[in-house]
């Protein structure tokens, strides 16, 4: 295939080309009546990385020896994503920068009338504004210098009897006030709406149940509130994936959802705000997998029946409003991978019989506020070997069990009361990704300890003894707000650190006992993008090579016993945008 075409172009030229069979040579050229559709569904957007500026000129290519390759057979039934932008949004920013995405209104008739050979269509992850159906156009491209005076389109009922996939999903400013035009999409399989506005759409649930070929529904974040809690049936008879979570139901369950006519294995309803008990007749669904309730407002006893699904992999009760105890029968869940019933005001006592076959167990999540009383036999052992541990208990230990787990990656203990001896530490060390043991009351000394997880919370726990040691691997450490003493050079000055390269990003050890100079050793730790050594009896002069850390945005001294002048090095500081050393016996001036 030879084309000068940019990818992204070559996606979108790939809809109009169509096929002229020869002896030896298959040509593929642009149809001029597609090709003009295309050009009026573009000159309908904004594009500011001009992802589209190649659709303009003549668009072809050749395939010898009249074979078709198998990317050129499926483009043309397809039209890929259309976005220049990430195609997962990021997961630790709050906002994605769409400034570069497609932008405008989505006029689907001039892709689904006019282009009825689509069966996939991407729109997801860019800036549409609204869709639009409009039959006569006349549109000019001054931006691209291009002018395409069109001619208006046959009017046709929406029918895109071939549209199998439809994504418009993380178009945060498209709201859609009706979805009427969904009822003339028989064939479509996959509907993807997840963040689209749908608040003014009250009748979202009967339009949808018209698709009867619809297998995966994701309404995600779309504002909904309307659950037809009255409706005793919905005609969904081949749906396999159900995702409405994050709305705002604010009610109970209701009936149509149990008496679905479908082999549901996937049900999202996290974050909608629903209540009351768990109805039964959930049990109907025995080909589910995954069930996510977490984040409403559930109550009741978490119920028995849950033991009895099959194949269940995950479930996820965390944060709701369920009381009483958990139910031993949870722990015939033989296929169980996922299991999070944290977070809500459970009580009584949880031994092994709540984990008897567990076997596939990879994440747990189990606390309640008071902690649960955890009574196990001091020589059990767990059929399952955990990546991820989340649990709060009463101590005065740790459940011995625990140091049988030897794969785990991910270590949360909260709202917990526990002595930490040697055998606990040494535990601990080998977590690689997150170690997270805040806001509880830890008697434990870290003196000599090594943490070596990429992530580090161990804030407000009560911790002694000076500062331990960190491995390279460490990128957030936060150790602040317990009672640690000592000099900082043992943690800064470590002769091994000296000779490995730091991935340390943020260290916060404010508010503890911490006392001596602030070291010389600042020329290993350039990476630091945040550091926090404040209300702690530190003292001395602020180094000069503090100026090193030239990535540093934010540098708290504040409250320490810090005097003498702040030195010029600091200016080399280009990133510094907060320096806070307040109360301290600074003199001089602040220099430039």
């Amino acid at each position: 295939m030879n084309t000068s075409s940019s990818p992204h172009a070559i996606l979108l030229a790939c809809l109009l080309w169509t096929i002229i069979r020869n002896t030896s040579t298959l040509t593929i050229r642009c149809n001029p009546y597609d090709k003009q559709a295309l050009l009026n569904f573009k000159l309908r957007l904004s594009d500011p990385s001009h992802i589209l500026s190649s659709l303009h000129g003549p668009l072809n290519t050749t395939v010898v020896n009249g074979k078709v390759s198998p990317v050129t057979t499926s483009l043309a039934q397809s039209l890929n994503s259309l976005s220049p932008c990430s195609t997962t949004p990021p997961s630790y920013r709050d906002t994605e920068d769409k400034s570069h995405c497609l932008t405008g209104s989505i006029y689907l008739s001039l892709l689904l009338v006019e282009l009825q050979f689509i069966t996939y269509l991407n729109l997801g992850n860019n800036d549409f504004l609204a869709i639009q159906f409009d039959y006569s156009l006349h549109s000019q491209d001054s931006h691209n210098n291009l002018s395409v005076a069109t001619t208006p389109l046959p009017r046709q009922s929406l029918n895109s009897a071939t549209l199998r996939h439809l994504d418009l999903s993380y178009n945060e400013n498209l709201a859609i006030n009706s979805l009427q035009w969904l009822s003339n999409m028989s064939s479509l399989e996959y509907l993807n709406l997840r963040g689209v506005d749908l608040y003014n759409e009250t009748n979202w649930l009967q339009l949808v149940t018209t698709l009867h070929s619809l297998s995966e529904l994701y309404m995600r974040g779309c504002q909904l509130q309307d659950l037809s809690s009255s409706l005793q049936y919905a005609n969904f008879t081949a749906l396999e994936l159900l995702d409405l979570s994050e709305n705002e139901f604010n009610l109970e369950l209701p009936k149509w959802l149990s008496n679905l006519n479908c082999s549901i294995s996937v049900l999202d309803l996290s974050s909608s705000s629903l209540k009351g008990p768990l109805p039964k007749a959930l049990l109907n669904f025995q080909q589910l997998e995954f069930l996510d309730l977490e984040d409403n407002n559930l109550d009741g006893a978490i119920p028995y029946w849950l033991g009895e699904f099959q194949v269940l992999q995950i479930l996820n009760l965390g944060t709701n409003t369920f009381s009483g105890s958990i139910p031993t029968n949870l722990g015939n869940l033989s296929s169980l991978i996922d299991l999070g019933v944290n977070s809500n005001h459970l009580s009584g006592i949880v031994s092994e019989k709540n984990f008897v076959k567990l076997s596939e167990l990879k994440t747990l999540w189990i606390s309640s506020s008071p902690p649960l009383i955890f009574y196990f036999d001091s020589h059990w052992i767990p059929p399952f070997q955990l990546e991820e541990l989340y649990i709060s208990c009463a101590g005065p230990n740790i459940p011995v069990w625990l140091y049988t787990q030897r794969y785990i990656e991910r270590l949360y203990i909260e709202e917990s009361s526990f002595e930490a001896q040697g055998k606990f530490w040494n535990f601990v060390s080998r977590m690689t990704d997150v170690l997270s043991s805040k806001g509880n009351s830890i008697d434990g000394n870290l003196t000599n300890v090594l943490l070596n997880a990429t992530y580090i919370d161990l804030s407000s726990s009560g911790l002694k003894g000076s500062l331990p040691r960190f491995s390279p691997n460490v990128v957030i450490a936060d150790l602040s707000n317990n009672s640690l003493s000592g000099d900082i050079s043992p943690l800064l000055c470590d002769q091994k650190m000296l000779n490995e390269k730091t991935n340390l990003l943020y260290l916060d050890v404010s508010v503890n006992h911490l006392s001596g100079g602030l070291t010389n050793c600042w020329k290993n730790w350039k990476s630091l993008v945040y550091m926090n050594l404040g209300s702690n009896n530190l003292t001395g002069h602020i180094p000069t090579s503090m100026g090193l850390l030239s990535n540093l945005t934010s540098l708290h001294l504040h409250e320490n016993n810090l005097y003498g002048e702040i030195p010029p090095s600091l200016q080399n500081c280009h990133s510094l945008l907060i320096f806070n050393v307040r109360e301290n016996i600074l003199s001089g001036n602040i220099p430039n």
